[in-house]
């Protein structure tokens, strides 16, 4: 298990090294596009959904050139995107008038998101740009741990909630944010 974390640690130097000198990348051989993607893909490698880190920060374009701490902020506003899309969901759904058994939990889950998307994620952001990985490290799992609630507030109704996958995305983005933060404290 040492041995494959110093080679990761050793790839990931190596692909630090390459990003921060493009001459040195060419002068080895290694296409222009393989240092930037290869530092997303080996950071997401290390995350527990590897094709949902992949595509969020490829849809991002400051990605390209950014190192690990920013991969991290980049996957913290994501969990954001997805925490405000989720509660605006909740809130056009409350406005439909639904029926009083989905009203009570859908309200519960606006109490539960409201907080996450105005201070929460935004005070993870800013303790992320500061340095604070452990602030950060426990607003992201916060809003993980709301996410869950909203959704197990839905439990006695069968199907689960109107916003099951919302719910899904934001806690699995939390995983993935949490997994590269975790590189960081480790000293990437």
């Amino acid at each position: 298990m040492k041995a494959l974390v110093r080679s990761l640690l050793l790839l990931l130097l190596l692909l630090a090294l390459l990003a921060a000198s493009p001459v040195a990348a060419r002068s080895l051989g290694f296409p222009a596009a393989w240092k930037i993607d290869g530092l997303i893909e080996q950071t997401c490698r290390l995350t527990p959904f590897y094709d949902l880190c992949l595509s969020s920060l490829k849809s991002d374009p400051t990605s390209s050139a950014a190192d690990i701490r920013g991969l991290a902020r980049i996957m913290a506003g994501s969990v954001l995107a997805s925490a405000s899309h989720t509660l605006d969901q909740i809130q056009e759904l409350l406005g439909q008038a639904p029926d009083p058994e989905t009203e009570k939990p859908l309200a519960y889950c606006a109490e539960l998101y409201i907080p996450v998307v105005k201070y929460t994620l935004p005070q993870a952001l800013d303790a992320l740009n500061k340095g604070q990985l452990g602030f950060a490290v426990y607003g992201l799992s916060d809003a993980g741990t709301e996410a869950e609630e909203c959704e197990k507030n839905f439990s006695g109704q069968g199907g689960g909630s109107p916003v099951t996958q919302g719910n899904k995305l934001v806690r699995n983005l939390v995983d993935v944010a949490l997994a590269i933060v975790k590189i960081l404290q480790k000293g990437f």
